[in-house]
């Protein structure tokens, strides 16, 4: 028993270590997805696309659209995320621009029409000429952007030069209703085609898996998002330590149980 309490007073400085070092790691209080479903979109929101023509959303969303939040020169989970949407355009049965359409918003106010469209040329090189115009790259000012991301709920957090974001895709109705989350950088085509389906009738639909990629942190070093070894490591690690007391704990307890019944023996 004597050894059982050791090995805990000393495990408690490694344990309060690894939390604060894995709270530091992955501090996401202004980072992540705060659901406004059922809510209307500001539709007098004007952007630039990637001709450099302004437009405003209410002459955009005239159908299910598709809106994702990215920034151009993001060296993470953008450009995966943009990938998973071009992915489930090609393995579903519904129709870009018929069904449909696809709006994806550069949250960085100094990103151009000029990147927009690099980046628009480079994810729509899987897809017919035809629907090029179905999905619709914006960029724009400080003040529309900031209206867009709260009216939605996508909080990112600026980081030197890049930027701290959550994954997620969101479906608005014909009317710029609020109507269904998807989380990731994957999407299932059910899932999507549900949601558009859902879109198209104004059913605003909670969402199932909310999974925040929050083992992924910002590597302002690497300029890169990678998995947050520490936080991994130091789960792992508290884990087994759990475990190895709790055997310990029940070992214990059978040894004196053993012990008195020895000792009611005559």
């Amino acid at each position: 028993m004597k050894k059982l309490f050791i090995l805990i007073f000393l495990t408690i400085p490694f344990s309060l270590f690894a939390q604060q070092n894995m709270n530091l790691a992955t501090d996401t209080s202004e980072v992540g997805v705060i659901e406004h479903l059922g809510a209307t979109i500001p539709l007098d929101l004007r952007f630039v696309n990637d001709t450099g023509d302004t437009v405003a959303l209410a002459s955009l969303v005239d159908k299910p659209t598709i809106f994702s939040f990215v920034y151009f020169d993001c060296p993470g989970i953008c450009s995966p995320l943009l990938n998973g949407v071009s992915e489930v355009i090609e393995k579903t049965d519904m129709e870009l621009g018929k069904d449909y359409q696809v709006i994806t918003i550069s949250f960085n106010y100094n990103d151009s029409p000029e990147k927009a469209h690099i980046k628009k040329e480079n994810f729509l090189k899987k897809h017919s000429k035809t629907h090029a115009g179905h999905w619709i790259y914006l960029t724009g000012d400080s003040i529309n952007i900031y209206k867009a991301t709260d009216a939605f709920g996508f909080k990112f957090r600026r980081v030197g030069l890049d930027y701290i974001h959550p994954a997620s895709i969101m479906v608005v109705s014909p009317k710029g209703k609020i109507t269904r989350y998807l989380y990731g950088v994957t999407f299932l085509p059910f899932d999507v085609k549900m949601a558009l389906v859902e879109a198209q009738k104004g059913l605003a639909r909670p969402t199932i898996n909310r999974v925040l990629e929050y083992c992924f942190t910002y590597d302002p070093v690497g300029r890169r998002y990678a998995v947050d070894v520490l936080k991994v490591s130091a789960t792992i690690i508290i884990f087994f330590i759990a475990v190895f007391v709790g055997a310990l704990l029940i070992k214990s307890r059978i040894r004196s149980k053993n012990e008195r019944v020895v000792q009611k023996l005559p």
